[in-house]
């Protein structure tokens, strides 16, 4: 049953790491007021003050000095509307960051001509992957820190507090230690993970603890307890120089250009992505080694030029492996099943973007439901839609009368030809009437046709009239000749004496057709005939499984003649490569003008495709029918044979055929739109409002099961509550410019605006929160903010770690949004409360206190645990990530444990049970 689910390791360990948060918070509060005698304070906000202030937009709730059971009460009511806010800043998130997913994918095309003269049309993102993980991705993630940050600084007359530089030296805390302790435990037994650019996760790595050490060396060393300005404006700008370094890793530009390196495409959207190799290789081309650097500096269709077919059109081998391998799996489903199969395959086993299992984890946990799950499910309910409505074609008011078909064939002694007139459309109520006529062409009348004109009748309710043509046989030897028949003349009988003509009515009610010519070609049957095929060539797709192709006999069809056959190989390979050996010989009876020969194509599901082989005539031979049977022959027959051996049978003009396989044009269009339904911003985006408050007031499963299939289950009792709680939120958030309005920038900016708001209120919930109960601004950040606002976080990550094949989405993000809080959140803040004071000609003072403790220690542990991580790549763990169950354990322990100790070690350091600094 979907009630009695296990719990999710992830969601335990969090369940645990609160309780044991809370536990230390409030033994920290306990005890504050009983300092250490021992000690002499070096924290000069030790003896802090409990009284509550104030805040941005929430007032004191007074009275200031409530009876206990009042303060119980406030307590609850902080406590849950800081839960409360949230939950509501997770799904504003969710909006931004899905601005952000679109933002970061948009794609252009570009024209590459390859050394053979050939042009084709390459996707590349505009964005690079290592610049948006740590611009808009980072900034998203941790956009609740940053503005907290900035808005207590700007809110507080451009003084310090405590609560925003702590909740994000706090969060940085937990996500290193619990976010990848989580991590590592939650792979699936017997499985690893690495980290893939391990040259980024360098960069992001060493300026994560440089940027900790950087606060130190600011409120302790430069200028003990001041910010002044050139600190802070330098601490924002190592923001764009972390990047710009971490782009050249990614790029291997300065030093990196010495060494060799190779592209690849992305294999599920065709984007061009750099990837690492070994020095003895480089990227070869026409048999030339290339070095990298020539490239770095061109333009990217330089880049793109020098990648092979095969690496340009990886994305699309594997999606059409995906689609064999669904279609071996699933033999009885329709295409069009396979395709929503394949869809979901793809979306859920290509690389996603931070962005994408952020909004993934929210949606999830707010009873939204798998967004990839309900994606593919709406995609097919649209196609399928769209295949119901049925064009109706517009009802025909006008009759028209024409020749169908519109070529005939007869043999020279077939007596006569049939030729079919048809009326279309309009009143067949009418009487109609056309004249019909013979004209000659090379055959004349008189000598091979009889000379024949008349007016066909349709009478009332008749839709078909026939024509017959008398045809004159001879045995003279002359080539195949035709003749045509022409309508024209057409009248409607209007009443029962008055016949009109259409251009005599106010409007017509029958007219001539198309086409209104026939062509009757007539067959010499005094030859035993030149065999051939209709041209030298032709097309076929490789999913018509069985060929058809034809043999004609023309300038004669007298006798039984034996035509071999047989395929010969080209660039196409028989033996059942692409073709199945075919030979044998036909058999033409006599007065038979045509023959089928049948070849199977094998349909391997290329994308691209263009080989050929050859079917091959070989010299025809009559039939000696006095060796058929041993009797006498009739007369006919022996007439047969006089007649058949003067015109012995030859070969035509087209006695071998090239037959090109193509790829199939239905398959082709299949891929392309496969991979154009695998952009994630498609996924997370949204075009309308509509869209928008139709998600947000519908109910979905939490489901992470990744099957084939994509179909959804009924929500559980758990997602119904998520929903209700959240419901407010997501209908108010609704409001927000969809995804597609200006490139995501609409939402982008809007939602920015809105988590500022909300942060603002979560600051002044926090404070009033802690000094109710007792609690340091600090304590109260490092604890419950930085967990409240990592929570996203922490899903996400555990949902990354677990679909993703590498560990960058769930540990290489961590580390770089870590930086980004510091030189964003902290070098913001504090640049501007600087300049405002600079400007005053006072500095301004940032006590260094609990803020310097927590960052030394917070550095120290975050050396300890990357270095760990480092370990783990050794051969017999494999990776930072699973790995041996007891090595998997013993590094989620210790991970946890440098969290509980730096929660710990900072409450007693704030309450000056420690010496701080």
């Amino acid at each position: 049953m979907e009630g009695s689910r296990p719990a999710k390791p992830g969601s335990s360990a969090c369940l645990w790491l609160g309780l044991v948060s809370v536990a230390v918070a409030f033994l920290c509060a306990e005890a504050r007021t009983t300092p250490s005698p021992l000690l002499t304070p070096s924290n000069a906000t030790c003896a802090g003050n409990s009284k509550c202030q104030a805040g941005i937009i929430l007032p004191i709730w007074y009275p200031e000095d409530p009876s206990m059971g009042d303060k119980i009460a406030r307590v609850i009511v902080y406590f849950v509307a800081l839960i409360y806010m949230f939950l509501g800043v997770s799904i504003i998130a969710d909006r931004f960051m899905a601005a952000i997913e679109v933002i970061t994918s948009q794609e252009r095309e570009i024209v590459i001509k390859r050394p053979n003269g050939e042009t084709t049309t390459t996707t590349i993102r505009v964005w690079n992957e290592t610049v948006s993980n740590l611009t808009l991705m980072a900034l998203g993630s941790s956009a609740p820190e940053i503005m907290l940050s900035v808005i207590e600084v700007c809110g507080h007359e451009f003084k310090s507090g405590e609560l925003g530089p702590s909740t994000i030296v706090g969060s940085a805390a937990f996500n290193m230690f619990v976010i990848i302790g989580i991590c590592v435990s939650v792979i699936p037994q017997g499985e690893v993970r690495k980290i893939k650019h391990l040259r980024v996760f360098f960069i992001t790595a060493g300026w994560s603890i440089f940027a900790y050490i950087w606060l130190y060396m600011i409120l302790a060393v430069f200028s003990p307890n001041v910010v002044q300005v050139w600190e802070g404006l330098l601490t924002l700008a190592f923001f764009p120089i972390c990047v710009l370094l971490a782009w050249v890793a990614d790029r291997r530009l300065l030093f990196y250009k010495f060494m060799h390196k190779k592209y690849r495409s992305d294999k599920h959207r065709g984007v061009i992505i750099e990837t690492e190799t070994e020095r003895s290789k480089g990227i070869e081309m026409d048999g030339k080694m290339v070095n990298s650097h020539f490239m770095d500096g061109g333009a990217a269709s330089n880049l793109i030029g020098l990648i092979e077919n095969k690496e340009v059109d990886e994305s699309r081998r594997d999606m059409i492996r995906i689609l064999k391998d669904l279609k071996q799996k699933h033999p009885e489903k329709e295409l069009d099943q396979l395709v929503e199969m394949a869809n979901y395959y793809a979306l859920s086993h290509q690389q996603k973007s931070r962005a994408f299992y952020r909004i993934q984890a929210t949606r999830m946990m707010t009873g939204a439901g798998n967004i990839l799950k309900k994606h593919v499910a709406e995609q097919a309910k649209k196609s399928t839609s769209v295949q119901e409505v049925h064009v109706e074609e517009p009802e025909e008011y006008v009759s028209r009368i024409a020749f169908e078909p519109a070529v005939y064939q007869c043999l020279e002694n077939c007596g006569a030809a049939i030729l079919t007139i048809t009326r279309k459309g309009g009143d067949i109520n009418k009487t109609v009437y056309v004249d019909y006529k013979t004209e000659d062409g090379s055959a004349n009348a008189g000598a091979d046709y009889e000379f024949t004109e008349g007016t066909v009748v349709f009478k009332p309710g008749e839709m078909i009239k026939e024509i017959s043509i008398g045809i004159i046989d001879d045995d003279i030897f002359e080539e195949d000749e035709h003749f045509f028949v022409r309508l024209s003349n057409l009248r409607v009988l209007e009443t029962e004496d008055e016949v009109l003509s259409p251009n005599s009515l106010p409007y017509p009610k029958a007219m001539l057709g198309f086409p209104t010519v026939a062509t009757v070609t007539i067959l010499d049957d005094d030859h035993s005939g030149i065999f051939t095929f209709e041209s030298n060539s032709v097309h076929v797709s490789e999913s018509i499984c069985i060929m058809e192709v034809k043999v004609l006999r023309t300038s004669g069809a007298r006798g039984t003649v034996i035509v071999p056959y047989r395929t010969v190989e080209g660039l196409a390979k028989g033996g059942g490569e692409d073709f199945e050996d075919t030979y044998g010989e036909l058999e033409f009876k006599n007065d038979e003008t045509c023959k089928l020969i049948h070849v199977k194509i094998i349909d391997d599901e290329e994308y691209e495709k263009n080989k050929n082989f050859f079917l091959e005539l070989a010299e025809p031979r009559m039939v000696d029918m006095s060796l058929q049977k041993d009797r006498k022959m009739t007369s006919d027959e022996e007439e047969a044979k006089r007649i058949a051996e003067m015109g012995k049978p030859v070969l035509g003009e087209h006695s071998k055929l090239e037959v090109i396989i193509e790829e199939s044009y239905e398959f082709k269009s299949t891929v392309d739109k496969l991979i154009k339904k695998t952009n994630l911003a498609l996924v997370v985006g949204t075009n309308s409002w509509r869209d928008q408050f139709m998600e947000a007031i519908t109910v979905s499963a939490e489901d992470e099961d990744e099957e084939d299939t994509g179909e959804e289950r009924l929500p559980s009792c758990f997602d119904y509550v998520m929903h209700f709680l959240t419901v407010f939120w997501k209908v108010l958030f609704a409001c927000v410019p969809p995804t597609d309005y200006l490139n995501g920038w609409a939402c982008f900016i809007v939602s920015i605006i809105i988590i500022g708001l909300l942060t603002a209120v979560i600051g002044d919930l926090a404070s009033h929160f802690g000094c109710t109960i007792g609690l340091k601004d600090s304590v109260t950040a490092v604890v419950f903010v930085a967990i409240g606002t990592s929570v996203p976080d922490t899903f996400a990550s555990k949902v990354a770690a677990v679909q993703d094949t590498y560990a960058d989405a769930s540990i290489g993000n961590v580390t770089g949004s870590n930086a980004v809080n510091v030189f964003l959140g902290i070098g913001m803040a504090w640049s501007v409360a600087a300049i405002y004071w600079h400007m005053k000609g006072k500095p301004f003072v940032v006590e260094a206190g609990s803020l310097a403790f927590s960052v030394t220690l917070f550095t120290i542990f975050a050396f300890l645990a990357i270095s760990v991580l480092l370990y783990r790549r050794r051969a017999h763990i494999g990776g930072e990530l699973g790995g041996p169950r007891g090595h998997r354990l013993a590094t989620s322990a210790f991970l946890f444990s440098l969290w509980f100790l730096y929660i710990l070690f900072s409450s007693l350091e704030a309450y000056c049970h420690i010496e701080g600094f």
